[in-house]
């Protein structure tokens, strides 16, 4: 026989409990305050199952980890090949598969030029290698970075985040980091000086708001850096991989940074691995250091194989275009709800299928959260905005799942429009 319903229930409800005990129960509150009580269990496509069964269709993809979908087959199928003959491997040594996926990824980031990667585990960590690099190559100390950035709590990345949140309890920080405001030029002119080695910016700002540049910014940017011999490092962490309707975010400005860094959906959703990848010219910093920066499972064998077969997996099923697609019908969507519900939904900020709903206040943030969860929907608000809420489904998702979310969302708000105190701040 199988498990019952009400056994399913307690087994949910015990690992809840050791989260909570043995985690971070502060996480379980919160989530379930916001109303998502949900134990993930089966994942597939562009959903996710609750211990329980209930079916969720995942818009929060942890930032945009899923892009080729939950419990991609050919992804895992790749994997489990890899562990026939594979290990880790030895960071120290070479391998094969490091060289592949290095040659890979040389071949599809924009430009000529962007040709060399140092490979790591996690976003954090890419972050830290492009600051430790620009730095190093640069003989500078000073980085410019902007307000509600997200790189990361890593040292260097700690740094660069530009919410006091992360950033007080650890103070004093790693000095020489300079915030501005994002998408303002005039700022950062004002704020470079001969010591500026790097200026780091999100293509797109995720974690703040799905913030997306004028179309000035980033080409402004870029002119800066060659202007007074800076690095422009581009964080592409969420907005690479297909997720803005191209294969890296910068690509709809036509720039091409110095430094770029990948994690996330690097790794397929299946294996954790992140790079950070730069202009051929930086590699004369490593010559004389060539073991200056190590990382002990950064770019293991299996986690190049994992890469590979992402890459591949996007390309072959032209997901970039996909992503295109199924953003265009989200935007006629969200254009008639903006129309219906003015009191509501402010406006909507997009690139592909990166996209933030700017609701009229916050506190509707964390109502819509928990009415999405209860229609079967994941769709969290902004960490550095509970104004904002993030749709950022896997790439995968279908036309009829596309018109499901809009669905939950219309009825959603077709609720809360009904509720006292719509409109104005609680």
């Amino acid at each position: 026989m199988g498990i019952t319903d009400s056994e399913l229930e307690k087994i949910k409800e015990q690992a809840f409990k050791d989260f909570e005990e043995y985690i971070n129960p502060m996480k379980v509150r919160t989530l379930n305050q916001a109303g998502i009580h949900l134990m993930e269990g089966k994942r597939e496509g562009a959903s996710v199952w609750d211990l329980t069964g209930k079916k969720y269709i995942d818009c929060q993809t942890g930032s945009g980890i899923m892009n080729v979908g939950r419990h991609n087959s050919e992804i895992i199928n790749a994997l489990k090949s890899a562990l026939d003959s594979l290990d880790i491997g030895v960071f120290l040594f070479f391998s094969k598969q490091k060289a592949d996926l290095a040659k890979k990824l040389a071949e599809i980031t924009p430009g000529e030029d962007l040709s060399c990667t140092v490979f790591g585990v996690g976003g954090g960590e890419a972050i830290d290698t492009a600051i430790k690099l620009a730095r190093g190559y640069t003989m500078k100390t000073e980085v410019i970075y902007t307000e509600k950035a997200y790189h990361g709590h890593t040292g260097f990345a700690l740094s660069a985040i530009g919410r006091d949140g992360y950033r007080e309890p650890f103070e004093p920080l790693i000095p020489g980091f300079k915030m501005v405001p994002y998408n303002d030029l005039e700022a950062v002119k004002a704020t470079i000086t001969d010591e500026t080695a790097a200026i780091i910016v999100e293509t797109i700002q995720g974690e703040g708001g799905i913030n997306i540049p004028g179309d000035e910014y980033l080409p402004g940017l870029r002119k800066l850096c060659d202007e007074h011999e800076i690095c422009l490092i581009l964080d592409e962490i969420q907005t690479g991989m297909g997720r803005t309707g191209k294969m890296f975010g910068c690509e709809h400005w036509d720039v091409v940074p110095d430094i770029m860094t990948l994690a996330k959906s690097l790794g397929g959703g299946i294996y954790p691995i992140s790079a950070t990848i730069y202009r051929k010219e930086l590699q004369d910093f490593f010559i004389p250091h060539p073991f200056i920066h190590l990382s002990t499972f950064g770019g293991s064998d299996l986690g190049c194989v994992v890469g590979l077969a992402t890459i591949d997996y996007i390309q072959k099923n032209n997901l970039c275009e996909h992503a295109a697609v199924m953003g265009e019908r989200f935007k006629q969507g969200f254009t008639t709800l903006t129309q219906q519900y003015p009191d509501l939904l402010l406006e909507v900020r997009q690139k592909g299928l990166m996209i933030g709903l700017q609701y009229t206040n916050e506190s509707i943030g964390p109502r819509m959260t928990k009415k999405f969860a209860d229609r079967g929907l994941l769709a969290v608000y902004a960490g550095t905005d509970s104004s904002v809420c993030r749709i950022m489904p896997s790439l995968v998702i279908s036309d009829g799942e596309v018109d499901k979310v809009l669905e939950i969302i219309e009825d959603s708000m077709k609720e809360l429009s009904g509720e006292k105190g719509i409109g104005q701040e609680d």
